[in-house]
């Protein structure tokens, strides 16, 4: 089932995603300037903007397949996001207290894509 042009839940996701990027990249810029740091930097802002990019474009889906392949892309980019945000916390690189809100998105946004492609996997 493609998300339709009005669907709220659909709206409220670009949103969220969005935000989520947002998040992503303040975050990564706040890691500091070592070789660790400005490696964790790039991979953090290429993989959080791209949950929110490749949402947007799940959207534009002409078909089912389309869907569930653009759908499966923001799936791997939400889970890497996570990867490397307790990445920098088990290096040392940000505090635990100033990643956790952002590692509880990344899961919760995870859990949600996760679902929705097991559903789209189910219902044919």
């Amino acid at each position: 089932m493609l998300p339709s042009k009005n669907s709220l839940t659909s709206e409220k996701l670009k949103i969220r995603t969005n935000e989520f990027a947002h998040r992503g990249v303040k975050l990564a810029i706040a890691l500091e300037g070592t070789k660790l740091g400005n490696h964790i930097s790039g991979q953090l802002i290429r993989c959080s903007t791209s949950v929110a990019a490749n949402y947007r474009a799940s959207c534009l889906a002409q078909s089912r397949s389309h869907f569930r392949s653009k759908l499966s892309i923001v799936l791997e980019e939400s889970d890497e996001s996570l990867f490397w945000i307790e990445f920098a916390v088990a290096e040392k690189l940000v505090r635990e207290s100033k990643a956790k809100n952002l590692i509880r998105e990344a899961q919760e946004l995870t859990a949600i894509f996760y679902s929705t492609r097991k559903t789209l996997s189910v219902k044919k």
